[in-house]
């Protein structure tokens, strides 16, 4: 059946604005999120105590919104969350997570500037040594435990 679908769909060439349209009503549809591992110059990581998450603190992190490249998108998220400016530099993972349909592309990047303010989402911030971090979720821990190594090698 999708095979006959997609050969209608292809003979009919509807304009680009159409197929689109038609792909977001057929497709699956995922969540594009961003994770980040910034640094300040005592390489120490960034971590927000947020006021919504079951681990109060964790990574910076946001979803994508649409025109937006992932490192712009998650200079913005931690600019609004905290009044904190980063500068996202290297790509570190990507993670999927099928049960709740999304994609989480991790980056690392160091401060840059900007005045910490609390917001709904972020009560405050801290900058931590590797050993003397709070509880964090132990996929965050994986991620910044690889950050490091290659910050350091």
């Amino acid at each position: 059946m999708k095979t006959i679908l997609a050969k209608i769909y292809k003979a009919l060439k509807f304009p680009k604005g159409i197929q689109l349209a038609l792909m977001r009503l057929t497709q699956d549809k995922f969540l594009v999120g961003m994770t980040g591992i910034v640094f300040n110059s005592r390489k120490e990581v960034l971590l927000f105590r947020h006021n919504y998450r079951s681990h109060a603190w964790s990574l910076p992190g946001g979803y994508l919104k649409a025109n937006e490249h992932p490192s712009e998108g998650l200079e913005r998220e931690i600019e609004e969350e905290s009044g904190l400016v980063v500068s996202i530099d290297s790509p570190l993972k990507t993670r999927t997570d099928r049960k709740s349909a999304r994609l989480d592309i991790c980056y690392t990047g160091v401060l840059i500037g900007g005045e910490f303010h609390p917001t709904p989402e972020v009560a405050e911030y801290g900058f931590f040594a590797q050993d003397q971090m709070p509880r964090l979720r132990s996929n965050q821990v994986i991620l910044i435990d690889e950050a490091l190594k290659r910050l350091h090698n």
